[in-house]
């Protein structure tokens, strides 16, 4: 049996940038779409998506049905990490010194600003309702109503 890897990898990869994309999150792939994204006024929430089942399984099912909330950001970005290397790279540079460079993970920006973190330790082994609903609490205290 010969299984060619990249291939079933670019399946994968596929596949999650589709389930954000229809979730409607604009795909950041370079440095330049980061700045661009990042440097908008308003509310801007980030997941620095990942190929690993816990991004799968959890992050990404939370990202798609946290923002179906009364308040929720401006504006959905998302970043591939291992994928988008150079967009990956500038984005964690933003988010300054004292971010865990982790993936799956969420930041929320307010003006550019970092004002809140959810990083791979608190979604990794937890449910996805447990995500949502710490992304829902840093909507409510950071975003307007929709």
């Amino acid at each position: 049996m010969n299984m060619d890897y990249d291939l079933f990898m670019q399946e994968i990869i596929t596949t999650a940038r589709s389930e954000m994309e229809n979730a409607g999150f604009e795909q950041l792939r370079t440095p330049e779409e980061v700045e661009k994204a990042f440097s908008r006024p308003g509310t801007t929430l980030v997941m620095i998506n990942s190929v690993c089942g816990c991004a799968g399984g959890i992050a990404r099912p939370a990202a798609i049905h946290a923002i179906h909330y009364d308040k929720r950001p401006d504006y959905l970005v998302t970043v591939f990490a291992g994928q988008d290397k150079e967009a990956t790279a500038a984005a964690r540079a933003w988010f300054g010194e004292d971010h865990l460079p982790s993936s799956p993970s969420f930041v929320l920006l307010k003006d550019g600003k970092v004002v809140a973190e959810i990083g791979r330790h608190e979604i990794e082994g937890h449910d996805p309702m447990t995500v949502i609903t710490n992304l829902q609490a840093n909507f409510e205290e950071y975003c307007e109503e929709v």
